[in-house]
């Protein structure tokens, strides 16, 4: 069995559901909420790294890692739809007739096909943040 520790370098992999980083970037985007991917401690080889939402503050040693889920993407991630862009597509659409609801039914298309798009731009390997500094390690993307 491997050993556990209080020293997050011990960390080689993480292991994070796709679900769990797009919801932790949406979140992060549409709410400007403190949405992480918490690694809890013991700490292992490799850890499950789970969303949480809520500030990074603990009273217990170790505490917790968390990794911002932007962290784990790659530069040519997709970014995120904005109403605006999707108004500004509708409207230069010479075939089609701006509605409210037609604006509505394509942005919910383009957030939709963004959710997709950006589990395919997680990363390999990312730097994360511990008490002690950068750390490398590996993300294995589950599901």
């Amino acid at each position: 069995m491997e050993e556990e520790s209080a020293d997050p370098a011990r960390i080689r992999t993480i292991a994070v559901t796709a679900e769990d980083v797009v919801a932790a970037l949406e979140a992060r985007i549409q709410r400007d909420s403190p949405v992480a991917l918490r690694v809890t401690p013991p700490f292992s080889g490799r850890m499950r790294a789970r969303l949480h939402a809520g500030a990074n503050e603990y009273d217990e040693t170790p505490a917790p890692v968390h990794v911002s889920p932007g962290a784990l993407l790659d530069e040519s991630a997709p970014s995120y739809p904005r109403p605006a862009n999707t108004e500004d597509r509708l409207r230069a659409d010479p075939d089609v007739d701006y509605t409210v609801e037609r604006h509505h039914e394509r942005h919910r298309e383009a957030v939709a096909a963004w959710r997709e798009r950006v589990r395919d731009h997680v990363r390999e390997t990312a730097t994360i943040e511990t008490p002690d500094g950068s750390h490398e390690i590996s993300i294995s993307v589950l599901g």
